[in-house]
């Protein structure tokens, strides 16, 4: 085969390939995982009625559930509590703020709930103490190196540190998003993120843009549903009754291991939606 005869046959070899993957792409099988809970869904119910409240959502098909604080029960209580209502904790919530001064302390009541995942919910860190306000670029990269520090600590515990997006990450300072400076500036082997969708969305931004780029840093997904308002602003609403095509985005989140409804605010009763919010993802990973 003469040069021009090679070059010709490898430029189509290669766009034969290319369109091979991007077919595959498009046809990306969906996982089938169980269904999970961000409890923070039902922090008016648990209070009230804490045991009857797990039962119900075993009852609506959950099977999985990231905690949001404690409720004043000692990790044996939860943990009883769960295992009653047939259900399992993967992950917690916890501003930095909270974690890292009583990281042993949160590390030990991991460990008796059975946690995989301890999860920043909140940076809110500064570089310099005396700093108030916004978070800056500087702070973030400040934020990072924490989070790799923090996240080797847990995972020489036996679980892996991950942090959780709202909007506010997707500010920018000098054309740098610092969604991005955190991926960059954190160690994947120390820090994973639990990308919550509806956030990214309502940060304007395309989740399937990050989790094609790096599927493997986001093992974990918050699934809600944004409808915008007349004056800007997001509301959250049942699964599949807002703007947010979770098909794509399940697709691409190649990397997935657990994903969590989360619904924040509810036009009607709370289990009934919550079990259209368990029906539309059956449909869409069965």
């Amino acid at each position: 085969m003469n040069d021009s005869s090679r070059r010709s046959f490898l430029k189509a070899a290669g766009a034969f390939a290319a369109a091979a993957c991007a077919g595959k792409r498009g046809t990306a099988e969906i996982p089938h995982l169980p269904p999970g809970l961000q409890l923070y869904s039902v922090r008016e119910q648990l209070p009230k009625d804490f045991d009857g409240t797990l039962h119900q959502l075993s009852t609506i098909g959950i099977k999985e559930v990231e905690a949001a604080g404690y409720f004043n029960k000692s990790a044996t209580e939860f943990r009883h509590s769960l295992d009653q209502a047939g259900l399992r904790c993967v992950s917690t919530h916890h501003p930095f703020a909270q974690l890292k001064p009583q990281l042993d302390q949160w590390i030990e009541y991991a460990h008796t709930l059975g946690l995989e995942y301890m999860i920043c919910s909140w940076a809110g860190v500064h570089r310099d103490p005396a700093h108030k306000g916004d978070m800056t670029l500087d702070d973030w990269r400040y934020a990072a190196d924490e989070f790799n520090k923090v996240g080797e600590k847990i995972r020489g515990a036996g679980m892996s540190f991950g942090y959780h997006n709202h909007t506010v990450e997707f500010g920018t300072e000098n054309g740098v998003i610092f969604f991005d400076e955190l991926l960059k500036r954190t160690d994947p082997r120390y820090v994973v993120f639990e990308m919550d969708c509806g956030w990214v969305f309502a940060g304007g931004h395309n989740p399937v843009d990050y989790l094609s780029k790096t599927p493997g840093r986001f093992p974990m997904l918050h699934v809600k549903d944004m409808v915008k308002q007349p004056d800007g602003k997001y509301r959250n609403v049942v699964l599949g009754h807002g703007s947010i095509d979770y098909k794509p985005i399940l697709e691409a989140a190649t990397g997935l291991k657990h994903y969590f409804i989360e619904q924040e605010e509810f036009q009607g009763d709370p289990m009934t939606e919550l079990r259209e919010d368990v029906e539309y993802m059956h449909k869409l990973t069965t």
